[in-house]
């Protein structure tokens, strides 16, 4: 009896959770929590404790107007990872840009 190979969809990403939310908050700086979980995938929860990790590395920066926030990120700062440390997340992030 032949059995067909079963094609299982692969899940994995080049790019990881936080470099997704940071590509669109680098896209739209303005761009709301809930907006980034559904482009990225992930829970609201989840962007938040991103956002905070961010900041606390100082990453990015958040702007209060009103009710809404605005992220700045510090394009100058280098990955963190040793193979990538001669990167910054500026460099990076011009490539991947919409």
């Amino acid at each position: 009896m032949n059995k067909k190979p079963t094609t299982k969809k692969s899940t994995w990403t080049f790019l990881t959770n936080t470099s997704h939310v940071l590509l669109c908050l680098a896209t739209n700086p303005s761009m709301l929590t809930r907006e980034i979980a559904v482009e990225v995938g992930i829970t609201e929860r989840a962007v938040l404790r991103i956002i905070k990790e961010l900041v606390e590395e100082e990453f990015i920066t958040i702007v209060k107007n009103g009710r809404c926030n605005t992220y700045s990120i510090d394009e100058t700062k280098p990955l963190k990872h040793p193979i990538e440390e001669h990167c910054t997340i500026g460099a990076i992030l011009n490539l991947l840009k919409k």
